[in-house]
């Protein structure tokens, strides 16, 4: 067998191979035998048709199964000898095919980058020395209040801190909003809108621009819209919105006692610190793993760089558009605002999927080195998780992964998942001290009470 292999790009090869004339004859002659054995016809027994009838009957069928069988065994190996791996299915042209004559083809291939690891144990890490203080439970334990606040209405003036209920008409260089931008039909005009007062959770500065009103007051606000703001139509200029003050409502925080903590199913305020302190150093710890691993992933990238298979990189930002797609439109992001941003969106997307795609074929080739393996029983488990936290019932989300033969990606989530734990538990961690911090961690999500 005669082979030449052609560098299209990095990861894009043209193999061509002539297989020998008498293999050719050989493989027509072992498929026509098959075909004898199989045959069922007429007036002979099974096995017993001339093998010049089999061959006149089925003779493309004969040369066809040949012609494959030929190009998929000299094609294999042509991989094994040059040590290629394939990442999607050969492209085969250009073929010439016939009895007593060589097979000729080309097959242009896509692999995996070839590179030698580097050193991936003992990689840096510094992570800040921390821990829960009595300021950040105080401090968690106000924001437990914060979610059962309630709003009074009052008959008074603004102040900070409470929440106007607002109608409101905007324009923008004496234009209605909706005319620069045609999806920003929130901006433009919205009734009975709630509007925190001195907040900047809307448009910077008009909240601010609210203090003192009271309600049956009207008021012109003037913002500037940032220059990175999300309508990239009004980003840098100035709005101009005609505001009236329909209720100033006033915040009202529940008292910090025993019923509050009773409502978060902790026995007494004891028991419901007790378990927002527990939580909060279960956060500290899930803090410092992210964090360790985000830099040793980092690092690992740095001292290594490659391209990657054009085919991989293009269906991994694929797969990141969709996901950024439909995170956008599950938090009401308009489709003509997602639409104005696809731009940015692939942009982004593509930068995310290089390194995502340079970070598997690196983890696939530790996981090798290392003999790290998935087992089936890890896969259960991380498929029930999935389940849990997208709230989608376990029997249809395996349908939806056999639908979309999903499993083999599964799989490479939870290897990744197993290696990056293995160069966490192999890094070279630097505990670094540094001043109290002024913001504590954020609430736990359900507080966890202490046993009793």
């Amino acid at each position: 067998m005669n082979v030449t292999v052609e560098n299209l790009s990095a990861c894009k090869k043209l193999v061509r191979v002539e297989v020998e004339a008498g293999k050719v004859d050989e493989t027509l002659a072992a498929q026509s035998r098959l075909f004898q054995r199989k045959a069922n016809l007429p007036g002979f027994r099974p096995g017993k048709v001339p093998p010049s009838m089999i061959s006149r009957l089925y003779e493309k069928e004969i040369a066809s199964e040949a012609q494959n069988r030929l190009i998929s065994e000299s094609l294999q190996e042509v991989l094994k000898e040059h040590k290629l791996e394939l990442v999607t299915r050969p492209d085969v042209a250009e073929i010439q095919f016939g009895a007593g004559q060589p097979l000729h083809y080309a097959a242009t291939v896509e692999t995996a980058p070839q590179f030698e690891l580097p050193e991936y144990k003992g990689l840096p890490a510094q992570i800040p020395v921390r821990t829960v203080t009595d300021a950040d439970v105080e401090q968690a334990l106000q924001a437990l209040r914060e979610r059962q606040v309630k709003h009074v209405t009052v008959d008074r003036p603004a102040q900070l801190g409470d929440m106007a209920v607002v109608n409101y008409e905007g324009t923008c260089e004496d234009k209605p909003i909706v005319q620069l931008a045609p999806t920003a039909r929130g901006l433009t005009a919205q009734k009975n809108f709630w509007v925190e007062v001195g907040g900047t959770g809307f448009i910077p500065g008009f909240g601010e621009q609210l203090q003192t009103a009271k309600a049956g007051e009207k008021r012109t606000v003037t913002v500037d819209f940032p220059a990175d703001f999300v309508t990239p139509q009004l980003a840098g200029k100035r709005g101009v919105y005609q505001v009236e003050v329909v209720e100033v409502k006033e915040k009202v925080l529940p008292a910090l006692d025993e019923e509050l903590a009773k409502s978060y199913g902790a026995a007494d305020l004891t028991v419901l610190r007790e378990g927002v302190r527990k939580d909060l150093e279960n956060e500290l710890v899930f803090a410092r793993s992210r964090s360790i691993r985000n830099q040793v992933v980092g690092e690992l990238l740095k001292r290594l760089q490659f391209d990657v298979p054009e085919s991989t990189l293009e269906a991994e930002t694929k797969r990141i558009v969709q996901d950024m797609v439909q995170n956008g439109a599950k938090k009401g992001v308009p489709k003509e605002a997602i639409e104005e941003q696809k731009d940015k969106i692939l942009e982004s997307a593509s930068q995310a999927a290089k390194e995502r795609v340079r970070s598997n074929f690196i983890f696939r080739k530790i996981a090798q080195r290392e003999e790290i393996k998935v087992e089936r029983e890890e896969v259960g488990r991380y498929v029930s998780y999935l389940a849990q936290s997208s709230q989608v019932p376990v029997d249809k989300l395996i349908k939806d992964i056999e639908k979309r033969e999903g499993w083999g990606a599964i799989v490479d989530q939870v290897m990744n998942e197993k290696v990056v734990a293995f160069l966490e538990s192999n890094a070279k961690i630097e505990e670094i001290q540094i001043a109290p911090a002024g913001a504590a961690p954020a609430a736990p999500a359900a507080p966890a009470p202490a046993a009793t």
